[in-house]
Parts: C-alpha cells; structure tokens; sequence
C-alpha cells in the first residue's frame, strides 16, 4: 500500500506556495513556475501539485449510515443574501430533546465531503449540525476543489454573508435545537466565524481555524467567547492574530488561542499532505469541550 503523502514530504516554499495558489493570489503557472525553481523541474512541480490535492477517501471518520446519526440536505430561506440555500444536516439519532446546535462554515471551495463528515462528527459527538453550501447559488458544490474554489470567487462576499447569518437564524429556530448556536470554520470559514462574532450578539461561541482578523475597531461588538486555533507555520494568517488577540485582550473579550506548532494552514483538513493528525485530533477535540462549555445547561 502506498504511504499517504504528509506535510513533512514537501519543502515548506512548495507549501507556501501551494496555500498562494489555492487562496488566489498566485495563478497555476506561478505556482509550477515557483515550485520547479525549488524542486529541479516543472515536471516536479506539476507531479507535486497533483500530490497535494485532496483525497476525500481519507475524510470518512464517521459515516453516513453511522448508527448514533441521521443526515438530510434542507433548505432555508436567506431572504437579504441569495433567497434560498441549501446545506447537510445530521442531529444526533437518540435526540429525543432539542440540542445546541453547530454552525459548520467551510473553506473557499464549497460543501465538500470533508466537511460534509465534519458534520457528521459533530452530530455524533451530541450536537445538531448544519454544513451550509455558499455555492448554492451557482448550483451547489461541483464535485471537486478546484471547480469549487473558481466558482466560490465569483460570488458576493457581502452575500455571501446574509447567507451565513441567515444559516444561523435558520438553526437557532429550528425546533431540533436549544436556540443555542456556536460556529466553527476552516479557512475561508476561520474569516466567517470572526465576522459571524462581530454581527450576531446572540453567538454562542465562535472557534475559527486559521482564519481571516477581523478588524480592530469591530473587536467592541463581540460578545461570543472565541476560541483561535492556528498553525504554526501559517505566516500568511498569523501576522493579522497579534493585533486582534491585543484587541480583544483590551475590551476583556473571552477568548483563548491555540497555536499547532510544526503545523501548516489547512492542518484539521484530513483529505491533503497537509493535514497532521495529532494537531487536528487536540484541535477537534478542544472544540468540542468548547462548545460544550458554552452552548449546553
């Protein structure tokens, strides 16, 4: 069997370059033309490219006939963003009572099944859980990242997040939950939850994964205890936290931060070379104690 590909077997300039590539800031030919200057070829480059690409036979940590779950797609109104949208929800299967309820917002690139069994995990681990689709609009998630990733930039980031607030208020009234709501998210995702703390008052908690800072100045408007979770090799992500953690600190904000040391962006993500198990197990693991803590009694 061949071993599966780890962060470690890249030179971390590929990485670096690959997060450029994948985030939209550098084109495909940048990022071979990057690449090959550190591996000896373009050939390298182009086969190291493919490596790094997902394989979602490896995101399968609870299935979708996983006695302690059921699963269904929805649909909800987001009347200010895109009218309707659609997501994957699991609620644990013995619920017989409602339970706090997990917004799961994903990467740049849709609800794929990465996070579709991120879903499932919070449903298993005693949550009602909701994987919206941002791509809905466009016709929904299309199979792989990379179509994902162009389709995602071409939506209305301001849209974009009427849809994510209304996904919110779709699972704070849903009558399988408490009204009790956190938020978790990747990436692209780590960004919304930030904002989502900022816009809604009503959060239980917020944990964003190497996501985007938010603003000094809207630091006052967060109520929501967050708890940040960043790799310690994302340098891209990580120049913006000093500020932010100095601007919560200062308006006595409830929050903690946790920094994956030898771990790179997209860490919890466990269908790429990048993902490191140890740091996305603790990682998961602390989230969810942390919603525990905040979203139940």
């Amino acid at each position: 069997m061949t071993r599966r590909k780890q962060a470690s077997d890249f030179p971390q300039e590929v990485l670096a370059l690959f997060d450029g590539y994948v985030h939209g800031f550098i084109p495909r030919r940048d990022f071979l033309k990057g690449a090959g200057k550190v591996l000896g070829s373009t050939a390298a480059a182009v086969a190291v490219l493919e490596a790094l690409r997902p394989n979602y036979a490896w995101a399968r940590h609870v299935a979708t006939d996983d006695a302690r779950i059921r699963q269904e797609y929805v649909t909800y109104p987001s009347p200010d963003g895109s009218g309707t949208m659609r997501g994957y929800m699991a609620v644990p299967a013995d619920a017989t009572e409602p339970r706090p309820a997990v917004l799961v917002i994903h990467e740049n690139r849709g609800l794929n099944p990465y996070i579709e069994d991120v879903v499932r995990r919070f449903a298993a681990a005693d949550f009602v859980a909701l994987g919206p689709d941002a791509l809905t609009p466009l016709g929904g998630y299309p199979g792989n990242d990379d179509e994902g990733r162009v389709m995602q930039r071409q939506l209305d980031r301001d849209t974009m997040m009427e849809d994510w607030v209304a996904a919110f208020r779709f699972l704070r009234d849903h009558d399988t939950t408490t009204g009790r709501v956190g938020a978790v998210g990747f990436c692209y995702g780590g960004g919304v939850v930030n904002q989502l703390a900022v816009r809604l008052p009503d959060l239980g908690a917020g944990v964003p994964f190497y996501g985007s800072a938010p603003a000094a100045e809207d630091v006052p408007s967060i109520q929501a205890p967050l708890m940040i979770q960043l790799a310690g090799l994302d340098e891209r992500i990580n120049a913006a936290y000093p500020a932010y953690e100095e601007a919560l600190e200062a308006h006595g904000k409830s929050f903690v931060v946790h920094v994956y040391e030898g771990a790179n962006h997209g860490f919890h993500n466990d269908t790429t070379p990048r993902y490191d198990e140890e740091a996305a197990s603790l990682a998961q693991d602390r989230t969810i104690a942390f919603f525990n803590e905040h979203l139940r009694g």
